[in-house]
C-alpha cells in the first residue's frame, strides 16, 4: 500500500509539474497542436503521457527494485507468475519502450473517443494541469504494479536470457 501511495505522490509532481511548465504564459489550453513546435495542447499531452510515463517507470522502478532486492531481500518472483508480459525485455529501457509504445496504441483510440464524445475545445490551464495529472496518477496505477512485478522476476532467469526467453539446449 506504501508503494501505491508513494507512486501515486510521485505522479501527481511530475504530471502537474510538466503540465504547469507545458501550458507557462498560456491562458487556455487547445485540444490540439504540433508537438515541439507549438505549446502544449490536451492531446499531444495524453499521447506523451502514454508513451513517457510507462519509459521512466520503468527505469525508476526497476533500478528502485532491484536495491531493494540486493539490500533488504525483496524476493524474486518465478517468471511465470507474469504471464505474457514475461515477453517484454528485461532492459529497463528496452521495456518502457515496449510499454510505452503499447500504451499509444491501446489506450489512444480510447482517448480520442472520449475527448471527442466529451466536446472538449480549449481547456484553461488549471483544468489542463488537473487532467495532465489524474491521467498520469491513474496511468501509473495500471503501469506501476506491472513493472514492479516484471522487475521482481528478472532475476529468476540466467542473465544469459537478459533480453528473451533462454536459449535452447543443444543436443549432443
Amino acid at each position: 500500500m506504501n508503494a501505491i501511495a508513494v507512486t501515486a505522490l510521485v505522479n501527481v509532481v511530475v504530471n502537474a509539474g510538466l503540465a504547469w511548465f507545458g501550458s507557462l504564459g498560456l491562458h487556455t489550453v487547445p485540444l490540439w497542436s504540433i508537438p515541439l513546435v507549438q505549446k502544449a495542447s490536451t492531446a499531444t499531452d495524453t499521447l506523451g503521457t502514454f508513451f513517457f510515463l510507462p519509459i521512466s517507470t520503468c527505469v525508476l522502478c526497476t533500478l528502485s527494485v532491484r536495491i531493494q532486492q540486493h539490500r533488504r531481500g525483496l524476493p524474486v518472483i518465478d517468471r511465470k507468475l507474469v504471464g505474457r508480459a514475461v515477453r517484454l525485455p528485461r532492459h529497463p529501457l528496452r521495456r518502457g519502450v515496449a510499454l510505452g509504445a503499447g500504451s499509444v496504441i491501446a489506450l489512444s483510440p480510447i482517448a480520442g473517443v472520449a475527448l471527442a464524445i466529451s466536446h472538449v475545445g480549449d481547456v484553461s490551464t488549471r483544468t489542463f494541469i488537473l487532467y495532465a495529472t489524474g491521467l498520469g496518477v491513474a496511468l501509473g496505477l495500471v503501469v506501476t504494479p506491472l513493472v514492479a512485478l516484471l522487475a521482481m522476476a528478472d532475476r529468476s532467469v540466467p542473465d544469459a536470457a537478459a533480453d528473451g526467453p533462454a536459449p535452447s539446449p543443444q543436443p549432443a
